[in-house]
């Protein structure tokens, strides 16, 4: 058999051109050429699986039987030679040695080894046709598997770490290895795109950039989740999806990895390198249709959600030199869309009660287009320590709408009067003077009255 193609953009064997309008590429792992499924063949050995081309499949299988034969040989001429000396022996007791001579000659000689070729047994291989599906992802991720063994769509390196102290979830997207081509030009442009499952929407989809014209990217990028609880590394998973870039049409997706948050130990870095999978299909479509990739039956589950319009992260500090409270808006994470583009413009107001006068409101600057928007803006209240017992602070967030009424996020109340966490908040205000103390808040909308813009 000879090679046909060039084995980057055309099967080695056949010479069929890959992408989306040819055929499906693998990539042979003893040559590292490309060829189309047909002319591979999959080993599907539980050791070391993998697609060979069937020029190297063939010198392999040569290899083996070269090997056998002679294994076979050696042991012919080592049983011949134990059963001669073992009839030498009783010949010699029994009969005239002139007799044992001529006995023995004869029987030396007639004594031919079956045909080699009989004794040769053709050696089993585990190929299978290479229609078959090749192993999935194997359920310890972090285990290595290299995509050139295990799979056609190729593996990704990624790190996570969680960091309790500031419920940030830092993903590294390091890089991808033997990436599916999805071009006519045998490669793709790729990029990784991450979701929170259950309840993935544009408020909490990241992406890397893109990679023009590659098999392998690498990208060594981290993206940053802000605002994640311990109860939802408990219950939630990760999604990775690797997918082609198309200015000209849909992006195509390539494959993807799921990681359960639980496995993770806080505070405590863990490295994957995992096979990438085909997409898992939606399990209940909502209101009968599919309407993407995200919307799974978890989804529907996560009723006690169901208020949470995204967070916050509020600072408090009581300075007692200036007799003056600090309050700091560092950002936003996850908040509802309220814009048909799928978007918010948002912005924050803070206002402490009972009202002390023009001087008591003060709002953040908009930020565009934005789900998760960072603000880094104080305030300053000018109040004696002890009155701040009898104060409470509104904070809400809003949607910037040109012409017409902004529309209302979500809330929430810090004070004496407030529940949770937001009662610990500012309980810790009053009691660490001079420290700034900042806490995560869910924003609720089951109450805009009270927020009037």
């Amino acid at each position: 058999m000879t090679a046909c193609g060039d084995g980057q953009s055309h099967c080695l064997l056949c010479a069929a051109s890959f992408g989306p309008q040819g055929v499906t590429a693998v990539l042979c792992v003893q040559c590292k050429h490309h060829m189309c499924s047909k002319c591979g063949i999959w080993n599907n050995s539980r050791t070391c699986p993998m697609w060979l081309c069937r020029i190297c499949n063939e010198q392999q299988e040569a290899s083996h039987c070269r090997g056998s034969i002679q294994n076979t040989e050696h042991q012919f001429l080592k049983d011949t030679h134990q059963t001669g000396s073992a009839a030498h022996c009783v010949l010699t007791c029994l009969l005239p040695k002139a007799d044992v001579e001529n006995k023995h000659s004869d029987k030396v000689e007639g004594m031919h080894p079956p045909a080699v070729e009989e004794k040769r047994q053709p050696v089993v291989s585990s190929s299978v046709p290479a229609r078959s599906t090749p192993p999935v992802n194997p359920s310890e991720p972090d285990i290595e598997y290299d995509s050139d063994d295990a799979t056609t769509l190729g593996s990704l390196e990624f790190s996570l770490l969680y960091e309790q102290e500031t419920h940030v979830l830092q993903c590294c997207i390091i890089r991808a290895k033997g990436l599916k081509p999805m071009d006519s030009n045998g490669l793709a442009d790729p990029y990784v795109k991450l979701h929170l499952l259950p309840g993935a929407s544009k408020s909490n989809k990241l992406r890397t950039k893109t990679l023009k014209t590659t098999l392998n990217p690498v990208w060594n990028e981290t993206l940053v989740y802000h605002g994640i609880t311990d109860d939802e590394m408990q219950r939630k998973t990760l999604r990775l999806s690797v997918s082609d870039e198309d200015k000209f049409g849909h992006n195509e997706f390539i494959g993807e990895t799921r990681v359960a948050l639980k496995k993770l130990k806080f505070n405590q870095k863990k490295n994957f390198n995992v096979c990438l999978e085909r997409a898992i299909p939606v399990k209940k479509a909502v209101g009968g249709s599919i309407r993407g990739m995200a919307l799974y039956e978890d989804d529907l589950n996560e009723g006690e959600n169901s208020e949470e319009r995204g967070r916050i992260l509020i600072s408090l500090m009581y300075n007692s030199q200036q007799s003056r409270l600090i309050v700091g808006v560092v950002r936003c994470a996850h908040l509802a869309a309220m814009d048909s583009n799928g978007y918010s413009d948002p912005f924050v107001k803070i206002c402490l009660k009972p009202d002390m006068g023009k001087k008591a409101k003060n709002k953040t600057q908009i930020k565009k287009k934005t789900l998760n928007p960072e603000f880094n803006e104080e305030f300053g209240y000018e109040i004696k320590h002890a009155e701040l017992a009898k104060k409470t602070l509104d904070v809400s967030v809003w949607d910037y709408d040109m012409g017409k009424s902004n529309d209302f996020i979500g809330g929430c109340q810090l004070g004496i009067q407030a529940k949770g966490e937001c009662l610990k908040h500012w309980y810790e205000c009053l009691k660490n003077k001079d420290k700034k103390i900042e806490r995560w808040h869910v924003l609720l909308n089951d109450n805009a009255v009270q927020f009037e813009d």
